[in-house]
């Protein structure tokens, strides 16, 4: 059939299946702030840049209840009331991928599920918060330490998210948790302008002044690692609000008052080891600390992760070896040095995130008796720049493998059922990304082969540095 002049709401309509024709019928549509189409039953969402509030009122909640698929207009709701029917009739667990580009809209898509999943199957609140309030609360403290500024999103998920919905036998929520993976250790110490740090630091200084001066903080511009980037502020945006709102989400979900001094205090000790240097000490490959600039920041980040100054400067300028016999300490030159202190500070943050997590999970708790559940996958988008980074090489990697599992289902799949079932059809030509998955896969497999070998000497040929393990 030909395209309507608004464009048609399933792409599976189009006469002519292919590149222009989706993208001239997304841009139609798109223009008359239709910004959902179907293509069979995957959605694809483009981001309008703006609040469209009447899209997703609790009226348009209750127009998608139970309606059959592709009834109504494509909507995210739809996609959500799929799922949960399914789970509800079949009694089988369900999963909603949400993949696209950075400053796609993945993570308000995520939200908006949320919600609607909160709708179908949330409890009246007579006893403090239901577990999909918990949820949804849980979301401003993960995007303070989770998300950061990117070149193409000022609100940038930096690391992977899925979103466990448990249910009980009445289809009502009774459990959730929250699973995050890969976080971009990598921003706490390098940022390229115009991005930024993690939301958490910016928030963290323009914090009201007992905080800055409890923490010893001063102008984000005088720290290492916020400056890097010309980067300090986002239009439309106060830090001094959202630090304010981050600290009332923090009281919701459950973090006591000293626990979130305790995680601003990590904060703060991470901007001041990212201003100690280091110079030659005495010794050959030897270092010590630069100046008392220096040594101000490295005593204050010890005061404040309550630790001895010694012990912190042995454990930034030295490397230390456990044998069976004896403990080697070898002393790290400036630059070993540097690459110590910036390795300490991703690893603290790190672990930083990881307890957030594990916090709001025990807050929120998990129904170990659920038999179903709605998982909603939030991946962080695909980029591509002059020099990308081993972290972004994995993103990057993850949305190709679920680029695949959309050929699997939408090409390959399809196609091998109309041949199965002779049926007269036209072979729709697509990109399948395998030989990509396929060259990422095998070298990958190579790199630890040859991680976990040696040369031998007389013969030049591998040999695994452990005989115990085999290789297949």
């Amino acid at each position: 059939m030909e395209a309507a002049a608004g464009g048609v709401d399933d792409m599976t309509k189009l006469s002519y299946l292919h590149e222009p024709g989706v993208l001239q019928n997304l841009a139609t549509r798109y223009e008359l702030n239709e910004i959902y189409t179907y293509t069979g039953n995957i959605l694809i969402a483009v981001n309008p840049f703006q609040r469209l509030q009447h899209l997703y009122d609790s009226h348009m909640m209750q127009q998608y209840k139970g309606a059959p698929f592709g009834e109504l207009s494509p909507h995210v709701f739809a996609v959500a009331d799929v799922a949960y029917r399914a789970m509800i009739h079949e009694g089988r667990s369900n999963s909603i991928l949400v993949s696209g580009e950075s400053g796609a809209g993945k993570t308000e898509t995520t939200k908006m599920l949320m919600q609607y999943l909160a709708y179908l199957g949330g409890r009246a609140a007579t006893e403090g918060r239901t577990v999909e309030q918990q949820v949804l609360e849980s979301n401003p403290v993960l995007e303070a330490f989770g998300n950061a500024k990117t070149v193409r999103n000022n609100n940038s998920s930096r690391f992977g998210k899925f979103v466990e919905i448990q249910f009980d036998k009445h289809g009502r929520i009774s459990g959730a948790a929250v699973r995050t993976y890969l976080l971009e250790r990598s921003r706490v110490c390098q940022i390229s302008d115009p991005e930024r740090n993690y939301h958490c630091f910016y928030l963290l200084c323009a914090a009201p002044q007992e905080e800055l001066d409890k923490y010893k903080l001063e102008n984000p511009r005088t720290y290492h690692y916020l400056n890097k980037s010309n980067c300090y502020d986002l239009v439309g945006v106060s830090d001094a609000r959202e630090y304010l709102a981050t600290r009332r989400a923090m009281d919701i979900v459950g973090i006591s008052t000293q626990e979130q001094d305790a995680i601003f205090r990590v904060v703060a000790a991470i901007l001041h080891i990212g201003n100690i240097e280091f110079a030659k000490g005495k010794e050959v490959d030897s270092s010590v600390l630069k100046d008392d600039k220096s040594k101000f920041h490295l005593e204050t980040a010890a005061e404040l992760l309550m630790c001895d100054p010694g012990a912190f400067t042995d454990a930034l300028c030295k490397r230390v070896m456990v044998t069976p016999e004896e403990v080697i300490k070898r002393s790290l030159d400036p630059y070993s040095a540097t690459i110590s202190r910036d390795g300490f500070a991703k690893t603290i943050y790190s672990r930083l995130f990881d307890w957030l997590v594990d916090k709001i999970n025990s807050s929120i708790g998990q129904d170990a008796n659920s038999k179903c559940l709605i998982g909603v996958l939030d991946i962080y988008g695909f980029e591509s720049f002059k020099s990308n980074s081993f972290e972004q090489f994995c993103i990057n990697y993850t949305n190709e493998k679920l680029q695949q599992h959309f050929n699997q289902h939408v090409f390959k799949m399809e196609q091998e059922e109309y041949t199965k079932e002779q049926i007269d059809w036209s072979y729709i030509e697509f990109v399948d990304n395998q030989d990509v998955l396929d060259l990422i896969e095998k070298a990958s497999v190579m790199l630890i082969w040859s991680c976990c070998c040696r040369v031998q000497s007389n013969t030049s040929q591998l040999v695994p540095i452990w005989p115990k393990l085999s290789f297949t």
